[in-house]
């Protein structure tokens, strides 16, 4: 059998025409932003009438980037931002009591300091997250029927602990930024090709979940809540299908919500309760995700 030849094109790709548009003559016609090809007309782009457009953009590129690394299972990790590693905690504790201590007077002053000691006491979810991450990259780096990559949102904090995590055994990992006036920019720990930056939420959401086997949600405060309810509605509505949803740290889940409460006051049922686990380790976490995928 003969080897097969690539044949020519008969269109000129969208690459080739854009460097073909570049070159045309300075005239006042090629200036105008008529003359512009759509596609690379970015003031066009924005408009608000391309929203369809931009939205079907987001949802695509991260996709199509992820099939080419061949990327079809990973673990979202959901914590907070403000929750560092301890040499960090133990620093800004520090630079807290200082202040607090200087302007003995200050009731805010004071309540930072009593903050900053709590960041610190939370400082072993930020090493938990961390050692998950290494256990979930190590050990399905050479597995061909299920190898997991670990996903977070991209910053600081807990997400920041989880890619390092990957990073740590040599593992790629996925950061999924978004667009804010503060806190957000990539961590230096996800692999640069899989650092997307999104300007919809609802888009990112979709991205978190599409490729999804198990969620874990350290502690964490209002994007954290919002990704673990959102993905709870989901898997009851059965809108998506059931997958691990692990909430790690009992002593801060058991104080924060009270999904007895909820139950005792009809708005969820009982059986609710076992859509997720709160689970104490990363040890804990990635025993149950093996167990539900037969991994063990």
């Amino acid at each position: 059998m003969a080897d097969s030849v690539d044949l020519p094109k008969v269109f000129p790709s969208a690459g080739e025409d854009a460097d073909a548009s570049r070159r045309a003559p300075d005239t006042p016609q090629t200036r105008s932003p008529s003359y512009r090809l759509a596609f690379t007309d970015a003031d066009f782009l924005l408009r608000e009438d391309l929203r369809p457009v931009r939205l079907q953009l987001e949802l695509l590129k991260p996709d199509l980037l992820q099939d080419e690394y061949n990327i079809h299972s990973t673990v979202v990790i959901f914590g907070s931002a403000r929750i560092y590693d301890i040499e960090t905690a133990t620093a800004r504790l520090a630079a807290a009591e200082d202040r607090a201590r200087a302007n003995s007077g200050d009731a805010r002053l004071a309540r930072k300091a009593r903050i900053a000691a709590r960041t610190l006491a939370n400082a072993h979810y930020y090493a938990e997250a961390r050692k998950l991450a290494q256990l979930i990259t190590a050990d399905t780096a050479s597995d061909e029927r299920c190898q997991m990559v670990v996903v977070t949102g991209g910053g600081p904090g807990i997400m920041e602990a989880a890619n390092r995590g990957a990073m740590d055994v040599g593992g790629k990992s996925i950061g999924l930024n978004i667009v804010l006036p503060f806190e957000q920019q990539p961590n230096p720990y996800i692999t640069p090709e899989l650092c997307f930056q999104f300007h919809y939420f609802a888009i990112r959401k979709m991205h978190f979940l599409k490729r999804a086997k198990a969620l874990v949600a350290c502690p964490g405060g209002f994007g954290t809540m919002d990704e673990l309810f959102e993905t709870l509605t989901l898997i009851q509505t059965q809108k998506v299908k059931p997958l691990p949803v692990l909430l790690l740290g009992s002593d801060y889940w058991s104080r924060v919500i009270d999904f007895e409460l909820m139950v005792d006051e009809g708005v969820i049922s009982e059986s609710d309760l076992d859509l997720f686990q709160i689970i104490d380790s990363a040890d804990q976490a990635w025993e149950i995700i093996k167990r539900h995928y037969g991994l063990s």
